[in-house]
């Protein structure tokens, strides 16, 4: 019987490489990502890293520092890495089958070759996408999904295996040691709050957790820990997920956004609001699906005066599921009104859309139909945005569309700052990158 294996690619610094695609100057830089408003870190290169820049740092505490030390910082540049991560994946589709897509910068694949075959065409692999997209990969080779992501990170901390790490060959050469050196929450599907009671217990790192008795630890902890265990042991029991490659999501469509200025009074908070609304509700129908419970929620900075802090939430449930732009933003602008104090001063907030289920299957006795957006005004919307840019059309604020690099979203004062946004150089024409000859 031949031996099956998981190979997870994974790029190294996904948002910090695709600011250098374009951008040949930051090579060898140390290069930070920030969030929404240019508020934190949340991407490093690999000498950003070494300065000791933390991921979720707020940007205004170590800006005069790091850019003493020749840091470049970019806002985030959604649109380019979407573009990159599409690129990045269909050239990886043609090397392996079962691509299974697992996040923006990183996928699972399935090859039907031996262990040395699978090692050099994973070293074609990232060689194709580092020369066709400007991507650096790493591949973690192993028989279950949780040890191919140790070894990917091995891959990315030894540099010495050339960015592909076979798992047979770590384990035949640093035998335990190897997962002895890997800190319990580093270890796939083990959060930050399961890590403090794992390690209350004595399971400190990735050796101690393969070592559990997997009925114990479903028994103490859930059936989905005693899957890492088992994988941890080398017997595949995670199983890939149908819809990851389009993106689908099964539970809740989130729309959240923080402010690049406080939104004050309850006019601008339905502005808000709806605009999420209708952002979310585009997922919504991209994937033929309906909500029945609409969430909204705003708070006030946690680092305001002390005991100023608010945080306020409502759901309102649908008399029946709709996919329906009108209905769901209406929805979401009742659900907080009255709620929220409208003297405060709210830095963040956004919709979520619960209790999904897929359109075509939704079957109900007659009277009690879905409220599907029958007149099609989303789908009209959908397609004037996209056929002349976002924020061209929508319900209310959803179509007052920003001028110069903001038109991406609405004008209003409230919306996302982004002031060291890079070229969109594969999305927008006239910010494509042009290159000169001598």
């Amino acid at each position: 019987m031949s031996e099956s294996f998981q190979v997870l690619a994974d790029a190294n610094s996904f948002f910090a490489s695709c600011e250098r695609v374009f951008d040949p100057a930051l090579a060898a830089r140390p290069v930070v990502v920030l969030s929404n408003n240019d508020g934190c870190v949340v991407a490093r290169s690999s000498e950003a890293k070494r300065l000791g820049i933390k991921e979720g740092t707020p940007w205004f505490s170590i800006r005069e520092e790091a850019q003493r030390a020749g840091v470049v910082a970019r806002s985030s540049n959604y649109e380019l890495y979407a573009s990159l991560s599409a690129r990045m994946m269909s050239v990886m589709s043609r090397f392996m089958p079962g691509q299974e897509i697992y996040s923006i910068d990183e996928c699972f694949l399935n090859p039907s070759t031996d262990a040395k075959q699978t090692v050099q065409t994973s070293k074609a692999m990232r060689k194709a996408v580092l020369e066709g997209v400007g991507i650096p990969v790493s591949v973690g080779i192993a028989p279950t999904k949780t040890l191919a992501k140790v070894a990917n990170h091995w891959a990315k901390r030894h540099p010495s295996t050339g960015g592909v790490s076979l798992w047979r060959d770590i384990e035949a050469q640093y035998g335990d040691a190897a997962l002895a050196s890997i800190p319990v929450g580093d270890v796939w599907g083990v959060g930050r709050r399961l890590t403090r009671k794992l390690q209350a217990v004595g399971v400190l790192t990735a050796l101690d957790l393969r070592n559990q008795d997997p009925v114990s630890i479903r028994h103490r902890f859930s059936i989905t820990l005693e899957r890492t265990v088992l994988e941890l042991n080398g017997i595949p029991c995670v199983v890939g997920d149908a819809s990851a490659n389009d993106g689908k999501r099964k539970s809740e469509i989130l729309c959240s956004r923080m402010f690049s200025k406080p939104v004050t009074d309850m006019a601008q908070m339905d502005q808000a609001l709806s605009v999420y609304a209708q952002k979310a509700c585009r997922r919504l129908r991209r994937q033929s699906s309906l909500c029945s419970l609409v969430a909204a929620f705003c708070a006030t900075s946690p680092f305001g005066p002390e005991n100023s802090y608010q945080s306020f939430h409502a759901t309102t449930t649908l008399r029946d599921p709709s996919d329906d732009p009108l209905v769901i933003a209406k929805a979401a602008c009742q659900a907080m009104r009255g709620r929220a104090d409208p003297h405060a001063r709210y830095i963040r907030a956004g919709v979520l859309l619960l209790g999904l289920q897929d359109a075509k299957d939704f079957t109900t006795l007659h009277g009690f139909e879905a409220k599907r957006d029958e007149h099609n005004l989303g789908a009209v919307i959908d397609e004037a945005n996209r056929k002349f840019g976002t924020a061209r059309v929508g319900i209310g604020y959803g179509g007052m569309r920003g001028k110069g690099r903001g038109d991406e979203d609405t004008s209003a004062s409230w919306t996302m700052r982004r002031q060291m946004l890079s070229p969109r150089c594969t999305t927008r024409w006239d910010e494509m990158a042009v290159a000169h000859a001598d």
